[in-house]
């Protein structure tokens, strides 16, 4: 038997209804299930024994780099800078005190001494060559091409992890720095030889 209009807007509707009544439902369910996702993920991480969440929250919500930090071992970690040449190149201190997994920093200072605009670059060593693989740079100015202007100076800071990993017998490490200036980059600067030959030039004309 066929349907009366009425009885099938009647229906539509119920129909719509029951859809929209599931549409709800299964978007409590996902609101309830992501709002249950951060204590699910908690004790995830405590049973594991990584608990970042929870170490976080208890250092303020600063950077977790330091929440596996080996407080029984220090490191010294020893800073040189290599440089030849009418540049100022050095670290703010010479050495510090770090425990294995813990975030440092440190600065080295430049200063160019030049009446012209450099291009320079520096390259890490480290000593004991075992700790280059344990030493973490998070941040680094190194591998990059830094442009300095006649009598600029920069600080250029030096982020770092030591390792846990790092051999036990291993208590100093020494990072230098060897900085030189990048050839080609930079119009040298005029030499009074060749000065000499372009200012008679001038005053023959």
């Amino acid at each position: 038997m066929a349907l009366s209009p009425l009885s099938r807007a009647r229906a539509l509707v119920a129909d719509n209804r029951r859809m929209v009544g599931k549409l709800v439902a299964v978007t409590v369910l996902m609101f309830g299930f992501g709002y249950a996702l951060v204590p699910i993920y908690r004790t995830i991480c405590e049973a594991l024994g990584v608990n970042v969440l929870a170490r976080a929250e208890a250092q303020g919500g600063e950077a977790v780099g330091n929440s596996q930090v080996d407080l029984s071992r220090t490191v010294t970690i020893e800073f040189d800078a290599n440089s030849r040449g009418p540049w100022d190149f050095k670290p703010a201190q010479a050495k510090v005190d770090v425990h294995p997994g813990e975030v440092t920093t440190v600065m080295y200072e430049f200063r160019n001494r030049q009446s012209r605009t450099m291009a320079a670059q520096a390259f890490p060593s480290y000593a004991p060559n075992v700790a280059m693989a344990h030493f973490k740079k998070l941040e680094c100015f190194c591998f990059t091409e830094h442009v300095l202007k006649p009598g600029e100076s920069k600080q250029w800071p030096v982020v770092f992890v030591v390792d846990r990993k790092l051999p036990k017998d291993v208590r100093t490490i020494t990072l230098s720095y060897t900085f030189f200036e990048v050839g080609g980059k930079t119009p040298a600067e005029p030499s009074a030889a060749l000065a000499q030959p372009a200012l008679a030039v001038k005053a023959a004309s």
